[in-house]
């Protein structure tokens, strides 16, 4: 599988539950390209905007390879549904009209959480 990778917007640190999230929905989606349209050129974006992570992974049709023999739970746009609007964003998923498939998630960058420091002991 190729894959191309985009970065729009300045790259930075989020908080680890939307970071986590766009890992996941990203590693998900490629395996469902490996499963299901395997050789398929596969094109991922990711756009930090002021208050959202967008995650687009979008691949065209098979070239034909033979398909992966990889165990399917069957969950796995569910699963990836359900993470990111935990965190109040939005996803959409679906065919595309070139024949290939498309997965996009809007996650809420969350601002780091500093942790206190507790006073010292006095």
């Amino acid at each position: 599988m190729r894959v191309e990778l985009t970065v729009e917007g300045e790259a930075r640190s989020c908080e680890d539950l939307v970071e986590r999230t766009a890992y996941r929905v990203v590693q998900e989606a490629l395996t469902n390209v490996h499963k299901h349209a395997p050789g398929a050129v596969t094109d991922v974006r990711l756009a930090y905007r002021e208050a959202e992570v967008a995650v687009r992974v979008q691949n065209g049709p098979s070239d034909g390879s033979p398909a992966a023999a990889l165990p399917s739970g069957g969950h796995g746009l569910v699963g990836m549904k359900e993470r990111v609007t935990a965190l109040g964003g939005g996803f959409v998923a679906g065919h595309t009209e070139a024949g290939g498939f498309r997965v996009s998630a809007m996650i809420p960058s969350l601002p780091l959480t500093i942790p206190a420091v507790p006073p010292a002991a006095g």
